[in-house]
C-alpha cells in the first residue's frame, strides 16, 4: 500500500454511512489522504450487491463509492462490538454517518454523547430534512428529495411529467458538501482546539444549488411574477443535430454570438436587436437557439468542429457513455486508470479530479472486501484477541 499523500493525511475517520451519500463523501476523504475506517454491517453496505462483480458482494456500484477505505464489519447489537466502536471514535477525528438523527441518539453515536468521550471529534451527518425540523426523522431517499425540491419538474419531459435526473445527483452533492463542511471543521479545530457537529440536509443542499439561476423573480421576493431561468428551460438548450450525429455548442458574449451566426451564414442576425445584447438574448432564447437548432444541421460534427474550435467557440461532440472509454482528451489526462484489484482481478477505476501541487492525493486501496481488515482495526482500538475473536465471530 502507498503512504497517504494528500493535503488530509494522518486524520483518521470513522465512516457508519451506506448506499451513496455517506459513502461518496468519505471516499473523498479518504482520497485526499484521511485514513476511512468503514463500519459495515455483517450483512454488507447495499450497494456491494448492485451492479456487475466477478465476486459476490464486490459489485461495480460498491467499487466507485469505497476506495481507500478500510472495511470491519461489526454487529453493533453485541455490546463487545458496540464497545470497539466507541474505542475508535475515541482517537478519531472525524465520526460520520447518514442515519437519521434519531436512530444516531438511540444508539448513542449522537454529538452530544460523543463529545464527551472525545472533544475533539468532528461529527458529521447528512439526512433528509434539517436537524430541529418536523421533517427531522421523515425518510428520504435522492428520488424523494428529487421530487419535493422541483428538480424533477425542471426535468420534465415534452408531456409536461416531471422526470428525475438519471443520477443519483441529491446524493452525490449533498456528499460533496458534506466532504467540503468537514475539512472546513477539521480547519477551524486547528486554529482553536475545538471540535464541533456539522449536519447536512438534502433538500436545502439542493435547493441552494438549483435555486443559483432559477429563484428569478423571487430574489424581490415576487415568485407570482416567474421562476426558473428561460435559458435554461427553453426546448431548444440541448446539443442540437447535424448532418451526421449531435454537437454541444454554446456563445454567450456578442462578440461569440457573431462568430457562430457568421459560421451558419446568418451573420445579418447580430443586428437584430431581439439579439444584439444579452438582455436582448435573454429575452428571446427560443429564437435564439432556434438558430442553432436550424443552422447546425448545414454540416457534419466534425466540420463545425473546425471550424468552431479554431475561432475559441465551445463546442464538442455529443458523447455517449460508451464514447466517452475512446474519448481523446480523457485519454490524455488517463482519466480511466486500470488497475489489478486483489479479488476483482484486472479493473478500472475513475481518476481524483482534484490535484494538489504540494499534497498530492492518492489511491492507496482499492475498494476492500467486506470486513477485510476486521483484525487489523480492531487491534487498532485495543482489543484483545479474545475479544476480536467473540466480534468477529
Amino acid at each position: 500500500m502507498d503512504k497517504p499523500t494528500g493535503p488530509l493525511a494522518g486524520i483518521k475517520v470513522i465512516d457508519v454511512t451506506t448506499v451513496v451519500l455517506g459513502p461518496f463523501a468519505t471516499q473523498v476523504l479518504g482520497d485526499m489522504g484521511a485514513d476511512v475506517i468503514k463500519i459495515e454491517t455483517t450483512e454488507g453496505d447495499y450497494t456491494r450487491f448492485i451492479g456487475p462483480s466477478r465476486t459476490q458482494g464486490m459489485s461495480s456500484y460498491f467499487a466507485t463509492l469505497n476506495r481507500n477505505k478500510r472495511s470491519l464489519a461489526l454487529d453493533l447489537k453485541k455490546p463487545a462490538a458496540m464497545n470497539a466502536l466507541l474505542k475508535l471514535i475515541d482517537t478519531a477525528d472525524v465520526f460520520v454517518h447518514n442515519m437519521r438523527i434519531g436512530a444516531a441518539k438511540r444508539l448513542g453515536l449522537d454529538y452530544e454523547s460523543l463529545s464527551k468521550r472525545n472533544p475533539k471529534l468532528i461529527h458529521a451527518a447528512a439526512s433528509g430534512f434539517r436537524e430541529g425540523s418536523s421533517m427531522q426523522e421523515f425518510p428520504a431517499y435522492d428520488d424523494l428529495i428529487q421530487g419535493l425540491s422541483g428538480i424533477a419538474s425542471l426535468n420534465a419531459g415534452p408531456d409536461g411529467a416531471p422526470r428525475y435526473f438519471p443520477t443519483v445527483v441529491v446524493d452525490k452533492l449533498t456528499g460533496s458538501t458534506l466532504a467540503s463542511m468537514i475539512g472546513m471543521a477539521l480547519f477551524h479545530r486547528e486554529r482553536t482546539g475545538q471540535g464541533q457537529a456539522v449536519h447536512v440536509p438534502m433538500m436545502e443542499t439542493i435547493l441552494s444549488f438549483a435555486l443559483v439561476e432559477h429563484l428569478w423573480h423571487g430574489v424581490q421576493g415576487e415568485p407570482e411574477k416567474g421562476v426558473g431561468y428561460p435559458r435554461m428551460l427553453t426546448p431548444h438548450r440541448r446539443p442540437y443535430q447535424t448532418k451526421d450525429g449531435f454537437i454541444s455548442v454554446i456563445a454567450v458574449s456578442t462578440a461569440q454570438w457573431k462568430t457562430v451566426f457568421d459560421a451558419m451564414d446568418v451573420g445579418h442576425l447580430i443586428e437584430d436587436p431581439r439579439f444584439a445584447s444579452i438582455a436582448g438574448r435573454s429575452d428571446n432564447v427560443d429564437a435564439l437557439y432556434g438558430t442553432l437548432t436550424e443552422g447546425m444541421l448545414k454540416k457534419t460534427t466534425a466540420e463545425w468542429i473546425a471550424i468552431l474550435r479554431p475561432k475559441d467557440i465551445p463546442c464538442g461532440a455529443a458523447n455517449s457513455l460508451l464514447d466517452l472509454f475512446s474519448d481523446d482528451y480523457l485519454k490524455e489526462t488517463g482519466f480511466f486508470e486500470k488497475v489489478d484489484h486483489p479479488v476483482e482481478g484486472p479493473s478500472v477505476m475513475t481518476a481524483i479530479p482534484a490535484r494538489f501541487s504540494e499534497t498530492p492525493p492518492n489511491v492507496r486501496r482499492l475498494w476492500p472486501t467486506l470486513g477485510e481488515h476486521n483484525r487489523e482495526v480492531l487491534r487498532e482500538a485495543g482489543c484483545t484477541e479474545a475479544e476480536i475473536d467473540e466480534i468477529v465471530s
